[in-house]
């Protein structure tokens, strides 16, 4: 029997060889994974400055379109492209001997109504009197009496056709209708303007002091800042606000809110607003990039989280909270405004719990970890 042991005692240590593992009476664990360390932060109380930011586009507070309003070709420009413009001066002229025409055949047709009215008044003023002794019938009053009528309306419609050709006549002299910066214009001289939408509009004229930054508000931060007023009262400090370039570079002038738009859009779930800057410099021209920032609130006490904490899934927030043994739990967090580089939570955490703020692409609910302190 002794012979038998240690025979297979030799066979299964050649098997342990083979197949990488010990035997009869020797046990090796293979080797643990390492212990995944993370930075973790103490979540604590304080005093924060809210503060909300808004991407929109620069427009001028008056962006006026400057159409051709009757057809022919383009006879004169008599601006500078890009340049400062006046309101009511003469940006475009347009060929008018077509309306100028029109004005004489206006005035030919009133010319004629204008002598039938006379040769029926002077009929009406012959037969009244005739009538008035019987020497002519009723019904030969009446008929003047009809035709000075239709000669009066007749006059009337012609002058209104004289006045009509005229206006038309005048839009062939284009004017600036507001005082602003206007643009390249779309067409040259020569070209034919104002047959159909597509010539019709030659130019825009913008006023760009002050300019105006519009920016969607979403539906959330439209509740927020308006039950913030609520909160403030009717003698609330009037909202500020600060306007920022692509650049970086912070506009000196600081702007103020002028208008939101009646409804929230369904598709975005925004609803528009519209802030206006003084622009004395006229640095700032429609259609740049703008960023609006505006201080929202100071909040007393509060619990923060740092951003970089933070795991959006479908506009819903989570956080790995670490607890005493190393156990990861993912927990579901309300987050409100903004306070610089944390935000604000209003639910799912509790102060002096340990958030994860690194790796967190990497981590899992209930696995251990080895979690770092950091401030």
């Amino acid at each position: 029997m002794k012979v038998v042991s240690s025979w297979w005692c030799v066979v299964g240590a050649a098997g342990a060889v083979v197949l990488g593992v010990t035997g009869c009476g020797s046990k090796e664990k293979a080797p643990e994974a390492p212990q995944l360390e993370i930075s973790v932060v103490d979540i604590g109380k304080r005093d924060v400055v809210l503060s909300s930011e808004f991407v929109g586009r620069t427009k001028g507070a008056i962006d006026a379109e400057v159409r051709a309003r009757v057809e022919g070709v383009l006879q004169e420009i008599h601006f500078q492209d890009g340049g400062e413009v006046t309101e009511g001066q003469l940006l475009y002229s347009i060929d008018d001997a077509p309306l100028l025409t029109m004005v004489a055949q206006a005035k030919g047709s009133l010319a004629e109504a204008l002598t039938r009215q006379t040769q029926a008044d002077i009929d009406l003023k012959r037969i009244r009197p005739l009538a008035d002794i019987n020497a002519v019938s009723k019904r030969e009053l009446d008929g003047a009496i009809g035709r000075k009528g239709v000669s009066d309306g007749a006059v009337d419609a012609a002058k209104a056709q004289v006045e009509a050709s005229e206006i038309q006549l005048s839009y062939a002299k284009i004017k600036a209708p507001t005082s602003g910066l206007i643009g390249i214009s779309k067409f040259k001289v020569g070209e034919l303007v104002g047959k159909g939408p597509d010539t019709s509009v030659l130019n825009t004229v913008s006023k760009i002091d002050p300019i105006h930054v519009r920016f969607p508000v979403t539906e959330g931060e439209y509740l927020y800042f308006s039950g913030l007023a609520e909160r403030q009262g009717p003698n609330r400090e009037k909202r500020v606000l600060q306007l920022i370039l692509a650049d970086g570079s912070v506009h000196p002038e600081l702007g103020e809110l002028v208008s939101v738009d009646r409804n929230i859009d369904a598709q975005t779930g925004a609803i528009t607003a519209e802030a206006s800057f003084p622009n004395p410099t006229k640095r700032i021209r429609p259609g740049m990039f703008a960023k609006i920032k505006t201080i929202a609130e100071t909040r007393n006490d509060v619990l923060v989280v740092p951003k970089r904490a933070l795991k959006e899934i479908q506009g819903k927030y989570q956080v790995f909270v670490v607890g005493p043994d190393g156990t990861v739990h993912v927990r579901n967090v309300e987050v409100g405004a903004d306070a610089g580089d944390s935000r604000v939570v209003e639910s799912g955490l509790s102060e002096h719990e340990l958030v994860a703020v690194d790796g967190i692409q990497r981590l899992r609910d209930g696995i251990t970890v080895k979690a770092k302190t950091v401030s």
